[in-house]
């Protein structure tokens, strides 16, 4: 090492840098955005993962990264923001669809129509989409190349049994 100060890494270098550390906690680095118009700058890391972040992931995250970066010696300080997706995201891949699985998403399709309800099972580019039709609840099978937008809405009620049921979210015991 020779002593000699860097400035702030770029997005990639953090990406890189801390890449290892996510993929052991389970997760993986959505995407990394530096603010360097404000002062100290601010490095935010959005992680995402089969499982949802929690608090007490978020901090050890943090703290991991933290460690990896100050070790960079860099010329300035900065500010460490380790977060999730927010759920405005859309949801573009597939893992991103499988990741909401059981949630209430609005969704655009690339016919122009438009239809809202629970995501089910999403498999080989197929997305099983719970909605309600004529009183009952039912299962739509929607490709996502069908799919112009999608994004996840928050609710503030809690869902039908039924339809949990049937997006295979339901709290009842796998195995029949």
């Amino acid at each position: 090492m020779t002593g000699r100060s860097i400035g702030l890494p770029t997005p990639e270098q953090v990406i890189e840098l801390l890449d290892g550390e996510f993929a052991r906690a389970g997760y993986e680095i959505d995407h990394v955005t530096i603010d360097s118009r404000i002062r100290p700058p601010r490095i935010t890391v959005i992680a995402d993962g089969d499982t949802p972040l929690d608090l007490d992931t978020v901090a050890e995250l943090s703290r991991a990264a933290s460690a990896v970066l100050d070790a960079l010696d860099t010329t300035e300080p900065y500010v460490l923001e380790v977060s999730s997706p927010g759920v405005d995201r859309p949801l573009t891949e597939e893992k991103h669809f499988r990741r909401a699985h059981g949630r209430l998403v609005d969704v655009e399709l690339v016919d122009g129509s438009a239809v809202k309800g629970r995501l089910g099972a999403v498999t080989d580019g197929v997305a099983d989409l719970v909605v309600r039709s004529r009183g009952d609840w039912s299962v739509r099978r929607l490709p996502l190349t069908d799919i112009r937008k999608a994004v996840v809405q928050v609710e503030f009620s809690p869902p039908n049994p039924r339809e949990l049921e049937l997006a295979g979210a339901g709290r009842t015991e796998a195995g029949a």
